[in-house]
Order: C-alpha cells, then structure tokens, then sequence
C-alpha cells in the first residue's frame, strides 16, 4: 500500500489534475485509479492548451469534428473536450457508485471569458453538464464575483460545481454560503439536494506571491498556515445548525479542495504540502509530479486537526504575515486576478493553436 492509500484511509480523496486522451484510451487512467488510489479528474485551460498542442494525439479527433462541419476552433475544443471528460467520467463511474454519488468525479472549465459574466456563465455550464449527461461530472466556475452569483443558481439548478481560484477565508466562507443557498432553495421547493460540490482553496500561488514580501522565518508558511484555519472554519460550518438541517434533507457537504499542491518553489520537496494537507472529508487534486513523489515517499501520513485550539500556530503565522504587511484578503484578490488572467491566456493560446490545427488538417 502506498502513501496514495493512506490519504484515502484517513478520509481523503486523491484527484488526477491532468487529462489527456492518450490517458484514457492506454489505460493509465483506469491504472491510476486501481494502484495510486485516484478517484477524480480535474482539468483546466492550462491542461488542455498542452494537451492539444503537443503531437498529434488530437488530429483524428479535430479532423473527424471538422468533417462534421465543426470548423469554428473553439467549437471542435468543446467536442474534443467533451468527449474526454465523458470517457474520463465512464471510466470513474465505479467510484462514483461505491462512494454513493459522492466521489469519482470529472471536472470541466468554463472558457474564462465569462468570469465577469454571471448570467452567461449560468447558462453555458448548465448546457454544458446537459451535454456531457453525466451524474459525476463538475462545471468549474470561478470564485469571482460574477461567478459567485453563477454558483447559487448553478447548484439550485442541479448542476455540480467546482469552485476555483479560492484564496482567502473570507472567500471560501462566500462559497460555502452560495452553495447553502443554492441547496436551501431546492429544499424549499422539494427538490433534492443531491448536488455535488467542490470549494477549490489553491495553496502553492499563495507562497509564490506572498513569498515576494515576506521575511525568511516566514518564507513558504503562509499557504499551510490559512489553508490549516480555512479547514478549521469548513469543520466548523459542518456542526452548525443551518449545515445539519441541509444535511439531514439529503445534502451533502460542499468538499474542500487542495489544489496547486505541486511546489513552485525548488527549496521546498515535492510531497511538501501534499504531507501538510492530509485533512479528512477534502480533496486534494496532484499533478504527475505530485503524484508519483508521494506515491514513491514512503511517507506515513497524519491528518491534520479540525480543532479550533490545535490552529494556535496557523493563526501566529497569519498574524506575523500580516505585520509584516500581506494582508490575506488583499493577497486573495490579487491571486485571483492572476489566476482568471491565466487561464484566460491559456485558453486564448489554446484556441489559436487549435485553429492552426484546423487549416493544417482540413488544407487540401
């Protein structure tokens, strides 16, 4: 059994952050999921634009879209895209069954485009989770402010969410307010709250940035140290009254998400905040490199505490962090303008790649 298994044993789920249609059509994705213990996939602008521009893994798959009249670049994306996302989700359907709906799901990104657009984007991911017509998929929707308002409605909808590019407490308190709110109004109407949702708390990015203003003592703590209070406070929101009343309709809880755990940071082993987030009841979503080192480390390892008195060193980190001038809120909104900026670029290189693709495979 390797460390992999462990996470799982203690509570937590581990998630492939890559896809690839060569992943799923050889087999390592199905391997994956029986020797290192994964049990979701998550995707995102920066994944595909590489997926789709290195080799020619993709060409049958564009070609045969553009000999349907798909020829619009973005278009033959969504039938590319799509069609992984639908395979990835076949493949985890199993888990999804044996975790009764609440494991084994596949997520999908939002073009970035409609970050700032709450109506645009309640309409494209509720065609898009139609599309793809599977229970264990995720539409992916930014924690802007356009997106905050997209979640409520979403998950009111019926559609599974995964939140992403969460940086602060006060912005995973936002999301986790939305997605009561969009469970309390299916209850209201007697709809069943079986939705599914993910908040996406990123935790290498904060170092990155905070690590530009911080003292040595204090260089690559500050992502531990807020992700360690943010899981006190999602603990916490599970004992309250308003939760258990959800809960006790049939909801169930809206899962923390570590993401960006591979280090940016070359001081630093890539298993670092892989071992420092094993936390029971979240998620955390590795990419190859996470992934393989934490499966090889031999790691034994120890879940993090949800009691309030056991953060006494998180918040005095966070309290230095702040003396020393990062504000986390501030640092929040920052990182979330980087991160939507980056996507966003991704995605538009992405599609320019795609479209050079297109003339070369249609030129006669």
């Amino acid at each position: 059994m390797n460390p992999l298994h462990k996470l799982r044993e203690l509570g937590q789920s581990v998630w492939y952050d890559n896809i690839h249609r060569t992943l799923i059509e050889d087999g390592t994705l199905a391997e994956l999921v029986d020797e290192y213990a994964v049990s979701g996939v998550t995707s995102n602008p920066t994944i595909y634009e590489r997926a789709l521009s290195e080799g020619t893994d993709y060409d049958d798959a564009v070609r045969e879209a553009v000999g349907r009249g798909v020829t619009d670049p973005e278009s033959v994306f969504w039938e590319v895209a799509v069609a992984d996302i639908v395979a990835a989700a076949d493949i985890l359907r199993p888990v999804h069954d044996a975790a009764g709906g609440r494991d084994g799901f596949v997520c999908l990104e939002l073009p970035p485009r409609l970050s700032h657009s709450t109506g645009e984007s309640i309409e494209f991911a509720d065609q898009l989770f139609r599309r793809v017509d599977r229970a264990n998929v995720m539409i992916k929707v930014p924690a802007t402010t356009a997106g905050m308002a997209a979640i409520e409605e979403l998950i009111y909808r019926g559609v599974n969410v995964n939140v992403t590019l969460v940086f602060s407490p006060e912005a995973w308190r936002a999301v986790a307010e939305a997605h009561a709110r969009g469970l309390e109004r299916r209850v209201a109407e007697g709809a069943a709250p079986d939705v599914h949702s993910v908040a996406s708390f990123f935790i290498s990015r904060i170092d990155a940035k905070a690590n530009e203003e911080l003292p040595d003592r204090l260089q690559n703590r500050l992502a531990v140290a807020t992700a360690k209070l943010v899981y006190v406070a999602y603990r916490e929101w599970l004992e309250t009254g308003r939760w258990r009343s959800l809960a006790e309709a049939g909801a169930a809880p809206q899962r923390l998400l570590w993401a960006s755990t591979s280090t940016k940071d070359p001081r630093l082993p890539e298993t670092h905040y892989v071992s420092a987030l094993a936390a029971p009841k979240t998620v955390d979503t590795m990419n190859d490199r996470a992934l393989t080192e934490f499966a090889e480390s031999g790691e034994a390892p120890e879940a993090m505490s949800d009691r309030r008195e056991h953060a006494e060193d998180a918040r005095a980190v966070v309290a230095e962090a702040q003396q020393a001038g990062v504000d986390l809120e501030d640092l929040g909104t920052r990182l979330l303008a980087d991160g939507d900026r980056a996507f966003a670029d991704s995605f538009k290189q992405m599609i320019e790649n795609l479209g050079v693709k297109v003339d070369k495979l249609t030129e006669r």
